[in-house]
């Protein structure tokens, strides 16, 4: 299980990787293991200003379809287009071709509360 120590999780399995106020946003491993073949990724938020936990999106897999929920609050800035035509890359590349989304972070404390990879793994 691939869970790289630079990056802050929530407890819904997603992953954020912060730089300056833009945050990058995808599933962990260990998510896109659980749901299998991943056939969909949508994304109707971009230009949208969320709070932390709310919904930005969906991912389809086989078996199921799961919420995407935002780490933190701020403006969905990007969709990561490549998913489009290829959702699967989520499944061979979660923590860098498979990012999901871009966030201009409106609230940079939030970023404290989430966990680090060692208590990402307890969670685990």
């Amino acid at each position: 299980m691939n869970i790289p120590d630079d990056l802050k999780y929530t407890k819904d399995h997603e992953w954020i990787k912060v730089e300056g106020d833009i945050a990058t946003v995808g599933i962990t491993d260990y998510a896109q293991n659980e749901l299998g073949d991943i056939v969909y990724i949508e994304v109707n938020t971009v230009g949208e200003n969320l709070e932390q936990e709310e919904t930005f999106g969906t991912i389809e897999a086989v078996k199921t379809v799961s919420d995407l929920f935002m780490p933190v609050s701020g403006e969905v800035t990007e969709f990561n287009d490549g998913l489009e035509s290829n959702p699967e890359i989520v499944n061979k590349d979660p923590y860098n071709e498979g990012w999901i989304v871009k966030i201009k972070m409106s609230n940079l404390s939030e970023v404290d509360e989430l966990l680090d990879a060692e208590a990402y793994k307890e969670t685990i």
